[in-house]
């Protein structure tokens, strides 16, 4: 059977913010019976998007991760639910029920994704239930998939082998992974978010002019064994992704012909920017 999924690239995503202005036209006065409640005007985040500074002058980057409902197949949110206030579609679609959950502040904190908020005026849980109202009208997708210029956010109906087909071209993974909670969000590009890189710049003196060194090649080692290398840009720029926050000690070894080698010792807390690399 074919079920609900949904796709977030962290890379397209510009915080634009178009998906959380579509979530909050659709339920900001507005009421779904058996779907979702009205919205309250204020305090809400359906679909949350979060932001994370990488680096420090000049090598920096920003990433920005929308988190919502993520309909998982094992939610603890169903179990935490009394009176059968929270149910599974069989296409995949979590669903809160209006009435039902009314007054079980204990599926707020159930979730841990913190995507479940709580409406103190209707002592009601409420989430994005992924248009679902719409979805039985027969829309192709939720309305945060059509208003996305960027496709950073993509439903689709898929049977459960093309969606593991879908995961492993796309490299998709889940938010977190130990939470064992089985979602239906995916997202690809979550490094640009998650994980760290240590970048820098190299540059050179030629008769006096100091310039930006190109075809540099730069080495990353970690227990005395390369585990990356690449060549500077243009630019005199490079740089290593997707390590480990907090992931100890690393080598980058500079080398250009001609050139001394470089050497500079790293202690990856966070993304880290290295000063000017000067080679002679």
């Amino acid at each position: 059977m074919k079920q609900w999924n949904l796709i977030v690239d962290v890379a397209n995503c510009t915080n634009c913010n178009l998906c959380v202005l579509a979530v909050q036209d659709e339920y900001v006065g507005n009421e779904f019976p058996g779907y979702a409640a009205e919205m309250p005007k204020h305090g809400h985040k359906w679909i949350d998007i979060k932001q994370k500074v990488r680096g420090q002058a000049p090598i920096v980057d920003a990433a920005y991760l929308p988190v919502m409902c993520q309909h998982c197949d094992d939610a603890p949110c169903i179990k935490a639910a009394e009176n059968d206030a929270i149910s599974k579609r069989p296409d995949g679609i979590v669903l809160i029920d209006p009435d039902k959950a009314k007054g079980q502040r204990q599926i707020v904190d159930s979730c841990p994704y913190g995507a479940i908020w709580w409406n103190e005026e209707k002592e009601l849980p409420q989430h994005w239930n992924f248009d679902a109202h719409l979805i039985d009208e027969g829309w192709s997708a939720p309305r945060a998939d059509k208003v996305c210029a960027t496709e950073a956010i993509r439903a689709v109906k898929v049977d459960p082998p093309e969606m593991e087909k879908m995961v492993d071209e796309l490299e998709l993974e889940y938010l977190h992974p130990e939470f064992g909670t089985k979602p239906r969000v995916w997202y690809k590009n979550l490094y640009r978010y998650r994980d760290c890189f240590i970048a820098g710049s190299v540059s050179a003196a030629t008769h006096e002019i100091i310039d930006c060194m190109e075809g540099a090649r730069v080495s990353l080692k970690k227990d005395g064994e390369e585990i990356a290398a690449e060549m500077t840009d243009i630019y005199g720029d490079f740089k290593f992704d997707r390590l480990a926050e907090n992931s100890g000690d690393y080598i980058v070894e500079i080398t250009a012909d001609g050139r001394t080698t470089e050497v500079v010792n790293v202690v990856l807390g966070q993304s880290k920017s290295l000063a000017d690399i000067r080679l002679t």
